[in-house]
């Protein structure tokens, strides 16, 4: 017996399109330039007037093997 192929739509998740649809219009916002985006972002975490939360840089450590 020998299926009919169909032509199916692949599923969307409207979450997913509604963020990246955001995601889309920020990039576009700022001439899809990588270094925009991250100064337009520093630029309204710090006019949330939230705490951001820094960590120390962590260096690494020298691993000694178990031999």
């Amino acid at each position: 017996m020998v299926h009919a192929q169909r032509e199916e739509q692949p599923w969307t998740d409207e979450i997913v399109a509604e963020v990246r649809s955001a995601r889309e219009q920020l990039f576009a916002a700022c001439d899809y330039d990588l270094e925009k985006l991250a100064d337009r972002l520093r630029q309204a975490q710090k006019a949330s007037g939230r705490a951001v939360v820094t960590f120390p840089k962590r260096m690494p450590t020298k691993e000694v093997s178990a031999q």
